[in-house]
């Protein structure tokens, strides 16, 4: 059988994105969409990208449950479901191109302090988890982009790496399964999505495997450094979108 280089192509973007999400527990979403969206319908790639991060999110757990912290994961789901309808409004009225060069001067101004401060900016509980919850649902309402805030109260909270990676996942894996069911109840799972995941799915479980060994292998501050790194990556791959775009 003859793999098309469209289906390759695909695969290999899916296979970087879920490594980035398996090693760092976020980031995948600006990795896939875009990447994606060049080769297939844009209404496919988002799909695809919320199944893959189901899979991952869901294997995640299985793998590394002990290490979840079942409290700071609830407390930053519970706001993110009420911050996502505002987001879905920011998506539609505000003007994104201001939003997104917000967001990404936040990002990465944020990241960057964290990073010459060394980590003097902690919190002790979870308090202020609804803080980041709600900013994530905002942000996942409006870009899908629900990592950034997620990953920055990690760090903060002084998570290991195994329990940084596995608590972000109890998160993400309810929150995406609302948003595939929102997509089939609008009629956005269509059989193109569902043979696309399926091709995709084998990079996907070897990108798991190795994603788990690297994120063992992180340790203390190379961890939180690589975390803050990733998100100004993040945030300047969303700026020049953002002003390439304009």
């Amino acid at each position: 059988m003859i793999v098309a280089p469209s289906t390759l192509g695909v695969a290999a973007v899916m296979f970087i994105a879920a490594f980035t999400r398996s090693t760092l527990g976020f980031g995948e979403a600006l990795i896939g969409v875009p990447l994606l969206a060049l080769m297939i319908p844009i209404q496919v790639a988002v799909p695809v990208a919320v199944l893959v991060s189901i899979t991952v999110a869901a294997a995640v757990m299985v793998q590394d449950w002990r290490h979840i912290h079942l409290r700071g994961a609830a407390s930053l789901l519970v706001p993110s479901i009420v911050g996502i309808p505002l987001g879905l409004y920011v998506l539609a009225a505000a003007p994104s191109h201001w939003v997104k060069i917000g967001l990404a001067l936040f990002i990465m101004g944020f990241s960057v302090y964290s990073l010459l401060s060394h980590g003097r900016f902690a919190l002790a509980d979870d308090r202020l988890a609804w803080v980041f919850g709600f900013f994530a649902g905002v942000l996942g309402g409006a870009y899908g982009m629900n990592g950034p805030p997620l990953a920055a109260y990690g760090t903060m909270r002084g998570w290991s790496p195994r329990q940084f990676r596995a608590t972000l996942q109890a998160y993400f894996l309810p929150a995406s399964v609302m948003v595939m069911a929102g997509y089939a109840y609008s009629g956005l799972w269509v059989p193109a999505v569902s043979r696309t995941y399926l091709a995709v799915l084998p990079g996907v479980v070897v990108a798991l495997f190795l994603g788990r060994a690297a994120n063992r292998r992180l340790r203390g501050r190379v961890f939180v450094r690589v975390v803050h790194l990733g998100l100004i990556a993040i945030g300047a791959a969303l700026l020049v979108s953002s002003v390439a775009g304009r």
